[in-house]
This record gives C-alpha cells, sequence and structure tokens, in this order.
C-alpha cells in the first residue's frame, strides 16, 4: 500500500529537479498527479517517463490567468486536490548594482507572488484534510553574494509558510516547506556560466558542505513524501531543511 493511495498531487515545476524527482516517488506511493512546467519540449519528454496518467500542464507561475486555468483543468480531471507542492521557480546571479527591475520583477514573480497565487486559487479545490508543500531555499537565512533578490524570495516564503500555517489549520489544510541546499539540479546550470567556470564552483561548493557533494533530488523528494503523506499529520508551519549539513556552517 503506498503512503500516497488515492490522493490527488499538484507539482508545480514537476519537470526537471527536485519536482520530476517528486512525481516519481509520488507515482510510487500511489498519487493521481498533475505537474506543470513552462519548457512545452521538456513536458512532453517527461509525460513519454511518467506515463499518459499523469496530466502535465504547461503553466507560468507568475501568470495569474494562467494559475486560474491550471486549477481549472486539474479539477475537471480529478474534481479535488489533495497534496499542492509548490516548487517552481527561477535562479538568477547577479551584483546588486546590475540587478534590473525586470530581473527582479521575474524572481519575485515567480518565486513569491507566483507561490502565493497558486496556493490562493488551489484552496477552492482542497477537501478534508490536505497538505500543501512549498520549496524554500538555505538561502533565506544565509547570506549569499550575487543572489539576494532570490534570497529574499525564500525568505519571504518562508514568512508566508508560517502565516499560512496558522490561518489553514482550521480548514485541515497542513502547509509546511522544504528548504535545500546545494542540490544537483538543472538551475544551476542556467545562469549562462562557461561550463569550465561552472564545474568549478561546484566543486567549491561540495568541499564547503560538511557532507562534500552535493545532494540528490531523490532525497529532497523523499521529505517531500513524507510532508505529503499522513505520516506528518501533525506538522505545521515547519521548515525541513535538506543541505547535507550546509547551513550548520
Amino acid at each position: 500500500m503506498g503512503k500516497l493511495d488515492g490522493k490527488t498531487v499538484l507539482i508545480t515545476g514537476g519537470s526537471s529537479g527536485i519536482g520530476l524527482a517528486s512525481a516519481k516517488l509520488f507515482l510510487e506511493q500511489g498519487a493521481r498527479l498533475a505537474i506543470t512546467g513552462r519548457d512545452p519540449d521538456g513536458l512532453a519528454r517527461v509525460r513519454e517517463e511518467l506515463g499518459g496518467d499523469v496530466l502535465t500542464i504547461r503553466s507560468d507561475t507568475a501568470n495569474l490567468t494562467e494559475i486560474a486555468s491550471l486549477m481549472q483543468q486539474v479539477e475537471r480531471r480529478f474534481t479535488r486536490l489533495d497534496v499542492l507542492f509548490v516548487n517552481a521557480a527561477i535562479a538568477t546571479a547577479a551584483p546588486m548594482e546590475l540587478v534590473s527591475e525586470t530581473q527582479f520583477d521575474d524572481i519575485m514573480g515567480i518565486n513569491f507572488k507566483g507561490a502565493f497565487f497558486t496556493i490562493q486559487k488551489a484552496l477552492p479545490l482542497f477537501s478534508g484534510a490536505a497538505s500543501i508543500i512549498v520549496t524554500t531555499s538555505i538561502a533565506n537565512q544565509l547570506g549569499s553574494p550575487n543572489f539576494s533578490v532570490y534570497g529574499a524570495s525564500k525568505a519571504a516564503l518562508r514568512s508566508l509558510v508560517q502565516s499560512l500555517a496558522l490561518e489553514l489549520i482550521s480548514r485541515g489544510i497542513r502547509i509546511n516547506a522544504i528548504s535545500p541546499g546545494p542540490i544537483a539540479t538543472p538551475i544551476f546550470d542556467r545562469f549562462g556560466l562557461p561550463p569550465a567556470v561552472a564545474d568549478g564552483i561546484k566543486t567549491e561548493i561540495a568541499q564547503k558542505s560538511p557532507s562534500k557533494r552535493f545532494g540528490l533530488p531523490s532525497e529532497v523528494a523523499k521529505v517531500a513524501l513524507f510532508l505529503a503523506s499522513d505520516d506528518a499529520a501533525y506538522v505545521v508551519g515547519e521548515e525541513i531543511v535538506v543541505d547535507g549539513g550546509m547551513s550548520l556552517l
């Protein structure tokens, strides 16, 4: 018997990295699944990988019209929602003096505004006990030069989880967060750095980590499964750090 048997799950940003690893694990545990992504080609590949029963939807988390359409499609297919994993995010690096208004708005629009309104628009779909999981980052409490806007967006999510935990628990909805450290996902390769430079940075980060390596998306997915399942029925408003000890330094 799977931990998510009979439960309907929506994962935003489910076509790669932590979202895709979670999608695979949730399916193994019996979930009925919908995922989103912004890249149509990536979604098509994932649809083949996960199987035809998974609802794959191209959706821009920063666009409220597309968020509303997403929820309508989920309701038409599944009628209800039991688990929402708010995982879609972007990260771009720049010194403060080079951050443009467009870059600022893009990061905050997807990472914070998009997360807020995804939760808001999903609320009518929940019935009975439900779980919301939000991906934050250890950057929300640690200084990260060149990632000031990204870190601030994730700190905003940490605060949001704490406030909504109190607001939603009376409805039977638990909300918690996962705070990953350095994880081997494609997001790191989207900074536009030369491969040699990117590899050097990755090696430096791994050497600094108490665990001497990057985490695996599957290791974060196992924590997401715990929070999604009834095993975490009494866990409310928490942020579970998955970073190999990095934030202890």
